[in-house]
C-alpha cells in the first residue's frame, strides 16, 4: 500500500486516516489487499509517525525518497516483486478486481486497470513484477518521474476498461481523496454504493 504524498491539498493530514462510511480509507485498503491477496499488506510511507496508523502492519519508507508516487512504487516493487500497489486514498477498490490485476501479471511486468484518468490507466491500483524495478531506476535517471514513464522498458497489460466495468463504475472504483470535497463526494457515493447492494 503506497501512503505517499504530503496531502498538502488536505492541509497535511494524512489522507489515508479520514474515514467514508465511518471506516478509515486506510482500513478499507487494507481489508480489500488482505481479501484479495491472503496476506498482510506492507506500508511504504515516510511519515515518522506511520508506525502508529496499523501497529500491526510493516511500515517501510521510499528507497528513493523525494520520488512521488514512482518512489512508491519502486520500493514497493524492490521490497515485495511481484506485488500490488494501492493507493491508501482509494477507498472503493474491490478485492475481485485485485485478485485479476494479480492474475494478468502472468506473462507481463505490470498489469494496470483502464479508466478515464489523463493517463488512461491506474499505475496506483496495479500489479508489478521484478522487472519493473531496473526499469523504474532507468526512468528516474533520465529524469522521468511519471508513474508511468517506466512502461515503454516493460512488458504491460492493461485490464481493458470493458473488463473494469464488471467491477463497477471506473469513477467510483479509482476515486481517489485529496480534499473536504472529495471526502464528501466519498461519503455520499459509499451510501450509493450500500443502498445497492
Amino acid at each position: 500500500m503506497i501512503a505517499g504524498g504530503a496531502a498538502s491539498r488536505y492541509g497535511g493530514s494524512p489522507k489515508g486516516l479520514f474515514e467514508v462510511g465511518g471506516r478509515r480509507i486506510l482500513d478499507r485498503v487494507v481489508e480489500s489487499l488482505e481479501r484479495a491477496t491472503g496476506t498482510e499488506p506492507t506500508v511504504i510511507a515516510n511519515a515518522p509517525d506511520a508506525g502508529s496508523w496499523r501497529p500491526d502492519l510493516r511500515v517501510v519508507p521510499d528507497v528513493l525518497p523525494g520520488q512521488g508516487a514512482l518512489g512508491g512504487l519502486l520500493t514497493a516493487i524492490e521490497l515485495l516483486a511481484p506485488v500490488v500497489c494501492l493507493a491508501w486514498d482509494m477507498p472503493f477498490v474491490p478485492a475481485d478486481l485485485i485478485r485479476t490485476l494479480v492474475a494478468r501479471l502472468e506473462g507481463a511486468d505490470a498489469a494496470l486497470p483502464e479508466s478515464d484518468s489523463r493517463r488512461g490507466v491506474e499505475p496506483l491500483c496495479a500489479a508489478y513484477g521484478s522487472a519493473c524495478g531496473p526499469a523504474i531506476r532507468a526512468a528516474l535517471r533520465r529524469g522521468d518521474a511519471r508513474a508511468v514513464g517506466f512502461h515503454r522498458d516493460v512488458r504491460v497489460v492493461r485490464l481493458q476498461r470493458e473488463d473494469v466495468l464488471q467491477y463497477g463504475d471506473p469513477d467510483v472504483l479509482f476515486f481517489n481523496i485529496n480534499t473536504a470535497d472529495d471526502l464528501a463526494r466519498a461519503e455520499s457515493l459509499c451510501r450509493s454504493l450500500d443502498s445497492s447492494r
